[in-house]
């Protein structure tokens, strides 16, 4: 279980993954040492899976984000497979999930331009053999960050 401490610890470092030892020590009132224990607890817990960069799509030549909305014409268990590999080998593609109700998979998407989205749906994802139909929105603008999740 969680207490206190260990929320406000796990808020701290989705702000700031670099915090020290030291530095969680002084947010929490804790000891260097009793905050690093903490963090390592949670770490061999799997509650903290893994300490990222967030990177700036924009400047990195991604201009276009798109959440697609993917509709397969079978539902066996090979056809979700051999589309899950799919997706998996395609870095635009940076996240998915399966979903209830019309469409089957979402995914979100960053492209450098228009056509490289125009590509991906038309000479990646419409040729796979279980795909029925494919939707996509472009996001005209994001104006709420991916946030922390919350403790």
């Amino acid at each position: 279980m969680l207490d206190e401490t260990d929320k406000r610890l796990l808020a701290a470092l989705q702000k700031n993954a670099h915090l020290t030892a030291q530095e969680l020590g002084e947010a929490l009132n804790l000891s260097p040492s009793q905050a690093g224990r903490r963090r390592q607890r949670l770490e061999a817990e799997g509650i903290i899976t893994a300490y990222a960069a967030k990177l700036d799509p924009t400047r990195l030549g991604l201009r276009v984000q798109a959440f697609v909305q993917v509709q397969l014409a079978t539902h066996g268990p090979e056809q979700s497979r051999s589309f899950a590999r799919l997706v998996a080998t395609q870095p635009a593609i940076i996240s998915a999930w399966t979903l209830t109700g019309d469409a089957d998979y979402l995914l979100r998407v960053y492209c450098d331009d228009l056509p490289a989205l125009n590509r991906l749906i038309h000479e990646v994802l419409l040729p796979h053999p279980a795909v029925a139909r494919v939707q996509s929105q472009i996001v005209m603008d994001q104006f709420k960050q991916d946030a922390p999740l919350p403790t």
